[in-house]
């Protein structure tokens, strides 16, 4: 089934030197830009992570420090991309979860003002799970009846996504609306405040601790009875991002 569209829509995917959102970087990028009258554009990237890249992660997507040493960085190529998402929604397989919250680091890092409040996003992967509960090639293998060929390559897994979603549509016609924001809502595990969920709505649309000591305590009340919890934040081993959100949010409670 044809997504229907109001906005263009990006699927893509990233590699990187490992799985530690603060941390880690993209070593390779690939997207597909859909246009609502069903234009396609497809890019792949490889980028120098200015890092060493894990073995493990070399043995999962067969790149190589040596692979990416002449490629750019982020940094040169984000203005660039950022143009590129500007005005479009975002779709990913566990896009939500770590694609996403990783792309905005780098886009912090390279001091490039990417606002992704402003898009919805589709995680095709909490679809799957809320329908079946699976991985990228068996859901290939089950909606599109075909073989995932060069698993954990961004272009492969980046078109498998978009032909997954295409065919989840079809199967749960009844249940699955066409519509991005239905789409963007339906794959949303929890309403996360910052890219990485450590903090999350609740039903009043209050900020909700959601890890550590203070789990699903307000953050609100959180920060009044423990003024060293801020700092501890700031210093720790947590993503730009969250901390950039706990910081908007410490002064929005102090200005009430």
């Amino acid at each position: 089934m044809k997504l229907n569209l109001k906005k263009p829509i990006v699927f893509f995917d990233l590699e990187t030197t490992g799985l530690d959102i603060a941390t880690d970087r993209i070593i390779e990028l690939c997207y597909l830009k859909v246009e609502p009258n069903g234009n396609e554009e497809a890019k792949a990237m490889r980028l120098n992570p200015e890092r060493h890249i894990s073995e493990t992660a070399t043995q999962v997507n067969g790149i190589s420090d040596e692979d990416v040493k002449d490629c750019p960085t982020f940094k040169q190529i984000a203005a660039t991309l950022a143009k590129t998402l500007e005005g479009c929604d975002l779709a990913g397989f566990n896009s939500n979860k770590f694609d996403i919250p990783v792309l905005a680091e780098e886009f912090l890092r390279a001091g490039v003002d990417m606002d992704f409040s402003r898009c919805r996003m589709v995680d095709v992967q909490n679809i799957y799970h809320k329908m079946e509960r699976r991985t990228l090639v068996a859901a290939y293998k089950y909606y599109c009846g075909k073989q995932l060929e060069n698993a954990h390559s961004a272009l492969a897994d980046t078109r498998a996504t978009y032909e997954v979603l295409q065919a989840q549509l079809d199967m749960y016609g009844d249940e699955l609306k066409n519509d991005v924001d239905f789409l963007s809502d339906f794959s949303t595990m929890q309403r996360n405040v910052d890219l990485s969920g450590r903090f999350v709505y609740n039903e009043k649309d209050e900020e909700v601790v959601n890890f550590g000591k203070y789990n699903g305590q307000l953050l609100k009340n959180v920060l009044q009875r423990d003024p060293g919890y801020y700092g501890w934040m700031m210093q720790g081993n947590f993503t730009l991002n969250t901390k950039q959100t706990l910081t908007r949010l410490r002064l929005k409670y102090a200005g009430r």
